[in-house]
């Protein structure tokens, strides 16, 4: 697969915000360059069109790899995980632990909780850090 354009990957920077789409972390204060994430894989069939990219940490992208279903940990069955094209942010996760844990509040939520480990010691060592700072949790 080719790099992408660098206007694609601004256009796609810019409609996040500067933020992670699945775990809200700001590329600011990441120490490592974050990726142009394909939602639906392109091993899968997917397209590198501007409605199958996310922004996404490295973390979260290493995670998620080539998934597009997880297991709802409550309800032990196989749901899609989060798509940030085609789903709000805000009903399927919440904050928890005083903004300090990602929440998931559906079954879609749950399971992309899980599967991209969005609780991730260094996420919420980050949290703890830019909550402190009053750069947390982002304004959308």
């Amino acid at each position: 697969m080719s790099p992408q354009p660098a206007a694609v990957k601004q256009a796609v920077t810019e409609r996040a915000n500067g933020l992670c789409e699945y775990c809200k972390s700001p590329a600011d204060y990441s120490p490592q360059p974050f990726s142009i994430e394909h939602i639906f894989p392109i091993s899968a069939g997917g397209d590198s069109d501007m409605d199958n990219l996310a922004y996404a940490c490295q973390g979260c992208n290493n995670h998620k790899y080539t998934k597009t279903r997880g297991i709802d940990p409550l309800s032990n069955h196989e749901v899609a995980l989060f798509h940030p094209r085609q789903d709000i942010w805000g009903i399927h996760f919440g904050w928890g632990d005083g903004g300090l844990e990602i929440i998931g509040l559906t079954a879609t939520g749950r399971a992309t909780v899980h599967e991209l480990q969005l609780n991730r010691k260094n996420l919420v060592n980050l949290r703890a850090l830019l909550l402190l700072a009053d750069l947390h949790p982002p304004m959308e």
